[in-house]
């Protein structure tokens, strides 16, 4: 498992692989904190972590973060190679997040929603359809 500060290398890093473009109205920037979090929608501990978040307005504005510690529980015994690719495909997850919102689309908060539902159904915890859909993340 990498270091949290070999872990913000590669984040920095693979930040430069994005277009300038991506950054705008990204004015709090890419935070990597050192503690896990779990799901609001956990159903069992440990069992359902938050990787990453985007966050928009308020006093800090728009930002994503990444949390290192759920990293180090759902990948903790991957190579640093792997771990890196999951580090990217998180990042890019939260700047679709980011450039959704610039665009006023909600695709990818439906297909977060979609699998918040399936991971519910799989644990018993909602059975078949809702009249109501599951909050937004």
């Amino acid at each position: 498992m990498m270091t949290i500060d070999e872990m913000q290398d590669v984040l920095d890093e693979l930040a430069e692989e994005l277009p300038e473009a991506f950054y705008r109205e990204l004015n709090g920037g890419i935070v990597l904190l050192p503690e896990a979090k779990e799901s609001e929608y956990t159903q069992r501990p440990g069992d359902l972590y938050t990787l990453g978040e985007y966050h928009r307005g308020g006093g800090l504005g728009n930002y994503i973060k990444i949390y290192y510690g759920s990293f180090e529980h759902v990948f903790g015994t991957l190579p640093d190679e792997a771990m890196k690719n999951e580090l990217r495909k998180t990042l890019r997850h939260e700047f679709r997040h980011h450039l959704e919102h610039l665009a006023g689309e909600d695709g990818l908060e439906i297909e977060d929603e979609i699998y918040i539902r399936k991971y519910l159904e799989s644990r018993g915890a909602i059975k078949g359809r809702r009249k109501k859909p599951i909050p937004k993340l």
